[in-house]
């Protein structure tokens, strides 16, 4: 199964961005972008990738160990950023990134541990990603408007092992759609010491 850590903020946060996502879609150009979905926002901490079913019972009892070893921590949705010449266009975060970025790499570890082929390490960069598209696309209006945005903060509290269902992945044919996730596994940060 497909699969990768994430942080989920709460709804509050979700329908703050929401509100501001509603008006980047109206800005020029926006059109050629293909928008993510509010039940798809998240922080991926490490993505995983195809994971063998009997590998995923070792990735999740390294990840409890993770958020168990973990305090939770303070975090807020802020300004934004693109890959790739506006092929991703995403809100950035503000708050403890220390502590973000630790876990993250704590999420990485335990899937090193698990035995889960893992692409070379890159410095993790905190994103949540509202569009996308297959070319370049101009999104400097989307990025001076989201250039202003700071959301409310919140404490993180859980880290999250989630499913990408990829549309058409029965089939092999893709048809656009944005993937469905569901959590697999949650875990308390802090909760054991």
């Amino acid at each position: 199964m497909r699969l990768f850590a994430a942080l989920l903020p709460p709804e509050r946060v979700l329908a703050e961005l929401g509100s501001v996502v509603d008006e980047l879609r109206l800005l020029p150009g926006a059109d050629a972008l293909r928008w993510t979905g509010r039940p798809g926002w998240h922080f991926t901490l490490a993505f995983y990738g195809e994971v063998d079913d009997a590998v995923v019972p070792e990735l999740s009892a390294g990840l409890e160990r993770v958020a168990r070893g973990s305090e939770p921590f303070g975090l807020a949705v802020r300004g934004g950023g693109q890959f790739g010449d506006g092929r991703a266009l995403w809100a950035g975060a503000e708050g403890e990134l220390a502590a973000l970025r630790l876990l993250a790499e704590r999420c990485e570890g335990a899937a090193r541990e698990a035995g889960v082929g893992m692409r070379e390490h890159r410095r993790y960069r905190p994103h949540l990603t509202v569009a996308r598209s297959r070319e370049a696309v101009d999104v400097r209006p989307c990025l001076e408007r989201l250039d202003g945005f700071a959301g409310a903060a919140w404490t993180v509290g859980e880290l999250v092992l989630v499913r990408s269902n990829l549309p058409g992945a029965e089939t092999g044919a893709g048809t656009g759609e944005e993937p469905r996730y569901e959590a697999v596994a949650r875990w308390v940060l802090g909760a054991g010491g």
